[in-house]
């Protein structure tokens, strides 16, 4: 699966939206996928890129978070890539039910859970070099485009977080 987009924004919460706009409009203009699971998506990468631009600040790193987008027959594949100190997520405590009064004590830490339960499949891939987080959420084939994609392949945001 070769990447269909790589977007590097700084870490900076006012770019989180334009790594959803970009993922969304994918898979709005790519693929027959219902309104609702676009909007998943959409909240998934917007959780992704928060958690990544956390780990950057937390980590006094400068470098710049990472979205790829990737296709396959059957898949749209969303990796978001931070540079911080990397974490396990088997490590975070674990949260009681919704319906559990307790849970009310519980003001951050939602976002890992909330994916999980958004896309079809994730995995984090922690190292000493920070966190991939790989969403995968599965549909029909790609559709068919009139406009050539295929010379997009990266795009870099130099010089925009010094504006």
């Amino acid at each position: 699966m070769d990447p269909v987009i790589e977007l590097e924004i700084p870490a900076r919460a006012e770019y989180v939206g334009l790594a959803r706009l970009v993922v969304s409009s994918l898979a709005s203009g790519r693929r027959a996928l219902p309104e609702e699971r676009i909007d998943d998506l959409k909240l998934a990468v917007s959780e992704a890129c928060t958690n990544a631009i956390e780990a950057h600040h937390e980590g006094d790193v400068e470098e710049r978070v990472l979205v790829r987008c990737a296709e396959a027959e059957d898949r749209l594949e969303v990796s978001i890539q931070d540079r911080g100190k990397g974490f396990d997520p088997e490590t975070l405590p674990e949260h009681p039910p919704v319906t559990d009064p307790e849970r009310l004590n519980f003001e951050r830490g939602l976002g890992i859970p909330l994916i999980r339960t958004l896309v079809d499949e994730v995995t984090f891939e922690p190292s000493s070099q920070g966190t991939a987080v790989r969403m995968v959420m599965y549909c029909d084939p790609a559709l068919e485009l009139d406009v050539d994609i295929d010379h997009i392949d990266h795009i870099d945001l130099t010089g925009l977080d010094e504006a």
